[in-house]
């Protein structure tokens, strides 16, 4: 017997506790972070039940007749515990879908929780995607390291290490968002001609709520930021959400010098770093610059699969 139930507030305690058992559930599907937009998006996450056992989260939003899991997130597929298996899997999806149309939606949008996020093996809602001839109109292109074999970096980022010691630079767990906002603005209007996702407050309002996994790590000369990037940081993967670099610390290594530290010492026993997407126009363009920097530190590729099923 599966119910379909649309979350509610009163249901936040029961999403949290299952998403902490989960098998590919992070942080970032906490009711807590998925809120601090919550003005932007209409909410319409979905809470699947067997015999009055929750089995399965879907965090999700509506925009006008169309289910997309979820707008706010960069992925958001099906969260689910240790007894999901393919079979059960398809007869979610069938409940899902009908539960989907009787509400009048036409279109969903399914965001797929790439491997590396996963606990375990977790990728049933895949075989059912492809089972309902749903289409992979996106696929996004990520550069992650396996840490417990990690490359040797690229003589160029070796000369940089070299030279931010050389500057005596430090690598520093920082609180000063405000600092490092103004250089990450500084380079995004520069080089991409748009804005941080997240403005300094939001930024500092999720630090605060969740400090164990939004963190800021920055080299300094003396007392002065050169350059930093903020960490999501899961069970097996710490992301590099935001990277800047300032004029100055460009020229000394500055960025170079964090990442060593990140990669070798901070992080060096989580499965996966991961430096994010380098990829624009719906995955259709590589930035090949950017890429090949993530690369020199002995990255290689993962993807974010999107997917578009009409109902």
């Amino acid at each position: 017997m599966v119910d379909i139930v649309r979350y509610s507030e009163g249901r936040k305690g029961e999403w949290n506790q299952f998403l902490q058992y989960s098998k590919n559930g992070l942080f970032l599907f906490d009711r807590d972070y998925m809120e601090y937009h919550s003005d932007r998006f209409i909410d319409f996450s979905l809470m699947v039940y067997a015999d009055n056992e929750l089995i399965g989260l879907l965090p999700a939003n509506l925009e006008q007749d169309m289910f997309v899991s979820h707008g706010g997130l960069t992925f958001g597929g099906f969260i689910t515990d240790s007894g999901m298996g393919a079979e059960r899997m398809l007869d979610i999806f069938d409940h899902v879908l009908n539960y989907l149309t009787s509400k009048s939606i036409r279109k969903v949008v399914y965001k797929c929780i790439p491997y590396i996020y996963c606990s375990l093996p977790a990728e049933e809602d895949r075989y059912a995607l492809f089972r309902k001839s749903a289409m992979l109109y996106r696929r996004d292109a990520t550069s992650a390291i396996y840490l417990p074999e990690r490359p040797v970096f690229q003589k160029a980022r070796d000369r940089g290490i070299k030279k931010a010691l050389k500057n005596n630079l430090a690598v520093k767990l920082s609180n000063d968002f405000k600092t490092y906002w103004e250089i990450l603005k500084d380079n995004l209007i520069k080089v991409y001609e748009t804005k941080p996702v997240h403005s300094l407050q939001e930024i500092e309002n999720l630090h605060r709520k969740f400090p164990g996994n939004i963190k800021l790590f920055a080299s300094y000369q003396g007392k002065t930021m050169m350059a930093g990037v903020v960490i999501y940081e899961s069970a097996h993967v710490a992301h590099a959400q935001y990277i800047a670099n300032s004029e100055e610390g460009r020229e000394k290594g500055a960025l170079d010098i964090v990442f060593s530290y990140l990669i070798n010492e901070h992080y060096r026993d989580k499965r996966y770093f991961d430096f994010g997407v380098s990829t624009e126009k719906e995955g259709q363009f590589l930035n090949t610059g950017l890429t090949a920097y993530k690369e020199s530190f002995g990255a290689r590729a993962a993807v974010h699969d999107f997917y578009e099923l009409n109902l």
